[in-house]
């Protein structure tokens, strides 16, 4: 018998050059609670992620781009999954009517872009992390790490960030206090510190640099979206 795989022939239970069973066992309930275990146990789970990214972003993304890459889910997953959880609380709730407006007195593919902007915040977010990236390479040129690394860095960040201001989302559509401010002064004061510390806390020039990669990284963001959306209306009108 061969696998169905990678074709090598196979003698046992399990394909010895690739692992795969010879025989797959049938998708029931039980398969579907353990991948949901598998994805949700808080040993090298995103539970667990989530634990060591609130105490020690810094040094655990270190740890994840140089030495060990099992420890925590994966950054592209997390920040999907962080980015799902805020849109469906603040979709839940509508609370970013509340604190994002884009308003336009003609409709326009730059407010369309807004538009969608505001409805899929979590979402935009992972594209703001692209422009937030390359003003933290700038502005850390001299550490050896490149722009993907720098990405990989954000994923986890960012993702943590989305957890923050879901959380807040979460008690405000439950209370109804007003708590949305607070929830973003503190996700931009982590998302700050987590930087600073992943290149060197000791410094305090890099918590100040943190910041302004953050900043311009939004402005930029913003600024490209209008940009865009103004040279398609131009390229529509002739």
């Amino acid at each position: 018998m061969n696998c169905k795989n990678c074709n090598t022939e196979v003698t046992l239970n399990y394909c010895p050059q690739c692992g795969q069973p010879v025989k797959l066992k049938q998708i029931d309930g039980h398969y579907l609670m353990h991948e949901i275990e598998h994805v949700l146990h808080f040993e090298k789970g995103i539970l667990y992620t989530i634990r060591e990214l609130l105490v020690k972003p810094g040094e655990n993304v270190r740890h994840f781009l140089t030495e060990n890459r099992s420890r925590l889910v994966k950054p592209v997953i997390f920040i999907i999954v962080t980015s799902l959880v805020y849109t469906l609380v603040n979709h839940f709730f509508h609370i970013e009517d509340a604190y994002v407006k884009f308003e336009e007195l003609k409709k326009s593919t730059t407010g369309s872009i807004f538009d969608w902007i505001q409805g899929h915040y979590g979402y935009a977010n992972i594209i703001m992390g692209v422009f937030i990236a390359i003003w933290l390479k700038l502005l850390f040129k001299t550490y050896a790490y490149n722009f993907f690394e720098i990405l990989i860095l954000l994923c986890f960040i960012m993702g943590m960030a989305m957890l923050i201001f879901a959380a807040f989302a979460l008690v405000q559509g439950i209370t109804h206090f007003n708590l949305m401010k607070a929830g973003g002064v503190i996700g931009f004061a982590y998302c700050t510190w987590a930087i600073a510390t992943f290149f060197d806390s000791k410094k305090p020039v890099n918590y100040i640099k943190a910041v302004v990669a953050y900043i311009l990284g939004l402005s930029t963001f913003t600024l490209t979206a209008i940009l865009v959306g103004n040279v398609i209306d131009l390229v529509i009108r002739h």
